[in-house]
């Protein structure tokens, strides 16, 4: 058996924790510089606000019917994730995170558990211990799970757990659930899918093997056969490192100067180090990109990248920086207001193992390697706006934010204060 723990409405939900007055109201997150919706409470959707709607389209909807709007914060967002999932380790021999509201349970092992109170009991805690509902569905399969899941958002009389495993329950349910939402359907696939006249997962599920694979091929025929109650996605609890990393922004304002320019690169890069450092892997290049707003058609525009190639793997910090900013030198041309830029991490080898050249300096990068950890543990303890480098300025990226919530949980200055008469 295998659960799939979906925190509702994640977003708004973390905004709600700390604003109980806002349960029962709408709220809206917006995404980076407060451009669309990426979250919306229950109410919110009951208005028409829907998933990506430009902020400057639905404002008249905001005021009209009070909306809380908040911007995104993804420090408060990634650390109540957080705690949901050490919540879950508690139910399973292995969780598998699959996303920053969603995670997988494997229960293969667990005998003589009735598990539509278990998925009761999951959701239950998790509320308790920090204030997020979440749906719980166990079944079968990893991809039933989810259907699960989405059942127990539809009908709040499962409270919030959802244990789906009689096949006629299952048949069911898969006659009316829209083959679109089943997870592993693609926007291809369901193009593919209506063209033949295939509208519910049972549909699908009904299909000859033959033309499942031929069409659809292995990573269809996976989920078809997980529509059947045939385990053949893997459970992935150990985190498989990334092959690359990004860290872009757009900026709420336009960025004519090299010196603004490299300061937010500058920041991109510590933020990237931050990511491939914590997965223990070292850097052998870097690409930095800046491009115009293409939106603005009357102005110049221009679109640069400049690759970086390292003289050393490395996951140093100073190291990535400058690197970083000399490739922002490179590709800057003055006249041009910068809208987006980033930083990516584009060739990487894990640290385990790794032997520097013959020609490295033993010394300096063990002196590195010992500064960085330095680096880490302030930035744990701390946060890691305590310890900036002098080319991040101020640490602080561009972005419109006028909506955003403290950082409840990441900065002592945000703490909650209580006052008692």
């Amino acid at each position: 058996m295998y659960a799939l723990a979906d925190c509702n409405n994640f977003f708004a939900s973390c905004e709600r924790v700390f604003r109980p007055d806002l349960n029962g109201k709408p709220v809206v997150v917006l995404s980076n510089n407060d451009g669309c919706a990426i979250a919306r409470s229950n109410e919110a959707k009951s208005l028409g606000i829907k998933m990506g709607d430009p902020f400057f389209k639905i404002r008249d909807i905001v005021e009209r019917n009070h909306v809380a709007v908040f911007s995104s914060n993804f420090a408060l967002y990634g650390d109540m994730s957080r705690r949901v999932q050490e919540v879950l380790r508690g139910f399973a021999p292995a969780v598998e995170q699959y996303s920053i509201d969603e995670a997988f349970l494997n229960l293969c092992g667990m005998e003589g558990v009735d598990f539509d109170a278990y998925a009761k009991e999951i959701s239950r805690t998790c509320r308790r211990m920090t204030a997020i509902p979440v749906s719980v569905g166990i079944a079968p399969t990893k991809t039933l799970a989810k259907i699960a899941s989405k059942l127990c958002k539809k009908y709040p009389k499962l409270e919030g757990g959802c244990y789906m495993h009689h096949q006629q329950d299952i048949e069911k349910v898969l006659r009316s659930f829209p083959v679109e939402d089943v997870w592993g359907i693609g926007r291809r696939s369901a193009r593919k899918l209506q063209a033949m006249r295939i509208k519910t997962a049972w549909d699908y599920s009904c299909l000859p093997e033959a033309t499942v694979r031929k069409i659809f091929m292995l990573p269809g025929f996976r989920t078809w056969r997980e529509l059947k109650g045939i385990p053949s996605i893997e459970f992935e609890d150990i985190i498989e490192p990334k092959q690359s990393i990004c860290v872009s922004r757009s900026f709420a304002q336009e960025i004519d100067t090299l010196p603004e320019l490299a300061q937010q690169v500058a920041n991109f890069a510590e933020s990237a180090v931050s990511k491939l450092r914590k997965q223990g892997s070292l850097a052998l290049e870097l690409a930095v990109f800046a491009m115009t707003n293409r939106f603005k058609e009357n102005a110049p525009q221009t679109t640069g990248c400049f690759y970086q190639t390292l003289p050393e793997a490395t996951a140093d910090h100073r190291a990535l920086i400058m690197a970083a900013i000399e490739a922002c030198r490179k590709l800057y041309r003055p006249g041009f207001g910068y809208k987006k830029a980033g930083v990516i991490i584009t060739s990487m080898i894990q640290a385990d193992g790794h032997t520097p050249s013959l020609f490295a300096d033993s010394d300096a990068l063990e002196r590195d390697a010992r500064l960085s950890e330095a680096i880490d543990s302030i930035h744990a303890s701390y946060g890691r706006s305590s310890l900036l480098f002098g080319a991040q300025g101020d640490g602080l990226i561009r972005m419109a934010r006028n909506h955003q919530s403290p950082h409840y949980t990441t900065l002592w200055e945000d703490l909650p204060r209580v006052k008692v008469n």
